[in-house]
């Protein structure tokens, strides 16, 4: 795990959880073209528009759509190993991604990255993509970043997947949702979420109204 503080911070101080896949990174691009990868190299048909309708889960569910179990694990392997060159070239910030993180900053707050991506490869994109994390935590979905939150002292965790809903819930903080993946801003108001934003446009301004009580 990449953490930059040296000691444990303090509840009093703000800190906002975000995820990446989708919500500060467009990964979209990368991640097609590995699965395009794949389906080249065993020549088992994938639709990779498919494939990004669905980004969020672990991987090894996704590939469970294409390939049968016993190979869903050496598939997940070779879908990392190459992972690093051919995606993580691809991946674009999302529209307001700078600004919402700079809108963290300027209130003084830390910036916390937890993310369904294994560690390595949210660590590689966390740096390709030049976010200044205090920390980075991969490989967690749903309820389970909810242990990464709270010891980071997340008061909101913002996200596109009901899972990032889920997780907010787990760390009891503010669960907000960015109808920039696979939910729609209606499914993700009835799913639950406190506050559901078209994009990360409009996060600075909500952060600017939050209290982080």
């Amino acid at each position: 795990m990449l953490d930059l503080p040296s000691s444990a911070p303090s509840r009093e101080s703000l800190a906002i959880g975000f995820d990446l896949d989708l919500t500060l990174a467009d990964t979209r691009a990368g991640i097609s073209a590995v699965y395009a990868a794949l389906a080249a190299e065993t020549g088992v048909p994938i639709d990779t528009a498919q494939v990004v309708r669905r980004i969020g889960p672990p991987l090894e569910e996704e590939l469970a759509y294409w390939f049968p179990p016993e190979e869903v694990p050496a598939m997940a392997a070779r879908y990392r190993a190459i992972y690093a060159d051919v995606a993580v070239p691809a991946t674009v910030l999302m529209p307001g991604a700078a600004a919402a993180l700079e809108a963290v900053r300027a209130r003084g707050g830390r910036v916390v990255v937890v993310s369904g991506k294994n560690q390595a490869d949210t660590e590689r994109t966390v740096r390709f993509l030049g976010v200044a994390a205090d920390a980075v935590v991969g490989g967690l979905f749903g309820a389970d970043k909810g242990a990464a939150l709270r010891e980071h002292g997340a008061r909101a965790y913002i996200g596109d997947h009901t899972g990032d809903v889920d997780a907010a819930r787990a760390a009891s903080a503010v669960a907000v949702a960015v109808a920039t993946g696979a939910y729609d801003s209606a499914a993700l108001t009835a799913y639950g979420a406190d506050v559901v934003l078209p994009d990360l446009l409009a996060f600075p301004g909500w952060l600017g109204g939050f209290r982080a009580g």
